[in-house]
């Protein structure tokens, strides 16, 4: 990681479409990829010339499932510098998404609660996830709305109990 970096600090670049080093390293830390042809788009962290991180985004129109970030790093490598790792690439989707049309981004904890909740994501209910972006492996999930989108069950079909009457 950093500290062992002769070329100075971490470099954060988008992924190419076709590199297969994003999926080479999930696999190595063990981490479920989607098919290739699902990647919408995907950034690293380099050490030099070597993926240490990475996170892979799918895309269902405005709203995105993340997988990752993936970091490897040494084993004596403290806890907080793989953080910093995982948050910056967290960093890097949330500056493009406005961009590129998405509002609403989803993620899986994979034990990086500190990392989604100071990127401004929320615990939600797994009923929120689009039907395009279910089914993918994990538990728990959590989601961020960007600019002035608030999450509401309104947009869902209105209150319960309108919905309990099938009012819908």
């Amino acid at each position: 990681m950093a500290r062992s970096n002769t070329h100075g600090a971490l470099e954060y670049r988008p992924l190419p479409a076709s590199s297969g080093q994003a999926p080479e390293l999930f696999r190595f830390a063990g981490a479920w990829t989607p098919p290739p042809a699902d990647v919408d788009a995907g950034w690293g962290a380099w050490d030099g010339e070597r993926l240490v991180g990475a996170v892979l985004m799918e895309r269902a129109g405005a709203t995105a499932m993340l997988h990752g970030p993936v970091v490897v790093a040494p084993p004596d490598t403290p806890t907080e510098e793989v953080l910093v790792v995982a948050a910056e690439l967290a960093n890097q989707v949330l500056a493009h998404a406005g961009p590129a049309g998405i509002t609403t981004i989803f993620a899986r904890p994979q034990s990086l609660d500190r990392v989604w909740v100071r990127s401004g994501f929320i615990p939600i209910p797994e009923a929120e996830l689009p039907r395009e972006l279910q089914g993918r492996p994990g538990l728990g999930l959590f989601g961020w709305r960007g600019g002035t989108a608030l999450w509401s069950t309104a947009g869902r079909g209105g209150s319960r109990s309108a919905l309990a009457r099938g009012e819908h």
